[in-house]
């Protein structure tokens, strides 16, 4: 199968609702611009790749204007509060009517009233098709009391009840051993 003919045999719509059934957190990168003035986008995914270096990774389209002051720039990860809906549409195309509140934190501008926010030094940039992916070591972080800001099936959202008491961080280190799945009996 040639790399035109997968293309073609997945719908664009259904693939884009596929991908909105994972429920994210809403980021937006910020980073001082070639230029010396602040920039920000929202970013399209977010994930933590590594404990050991402290490593985080952003996806964004190759066509933000934000991408290409991130080669080689030093950026913040903003994870944006459940109170910051305006902040997410004003960094997706819908500006508010004043400016989101930040500060230069060194020579990075961080959003202020984050759930949490991660600084990071350049690591690596990668293809990613019409995205570019970025890693960034995380050289500082802050994190708030309030709660995330969340995107499912096109929509923003907040946290809802948890499912299960106590809290265990053990997940990240991954499993250590590959489950195979048992045959069923039919």
């Amino acid at each position: 199968m040639t790399q035109e003919t997968m293309l073609n045999s997945v719908d664009a719509s259904q693939l884009r609702s596929a991908f909105g059934q994972f429920t994210t957190g809403v980021t937006v990168v910020t980073t001082q611009g070639t230029d010396g003035n602040p920039y920000g986008a929202m970013v399209t995914a977010f994930a933590a790749v590594s404990l050991d270096p402290p490593l985080a990774q952003i996806t964004l389209t190759r066509s933000s204007r934000a991408a290409k002051h991130l080669d080689g720039s030093s950026f913040a990860i903003n994870i944006l509060s459940s109170d910051q809906k305006e902040v997410a549409k004003h960094f997706a195309g819908e500006p508010m009517d004043s400016e989101p509140e930040w500060v230069l934190n060194g020579n990075v501008p961080v959003l202020l009233g984050n759930a949490a926010t991660l600084e990071c030094r350049a690591w690596n940039n990668y293809d990613g098709g019409d995205h570019i992916i970025v890693v960034g070591e995380v050289s500082s972080l802050t994190v708030g009391d309030a709660d995330p800001l969340l995107f499912h099936e096109g929509a923003f959202h907040h946290i809802g009840e948890r499912l299960e008491d106590g809290q265990d961080d053990s997940w990240f280190a991954g499993a250590k051993s590959f489950q195979p799945f048992v045959p069923q009996q039919h």
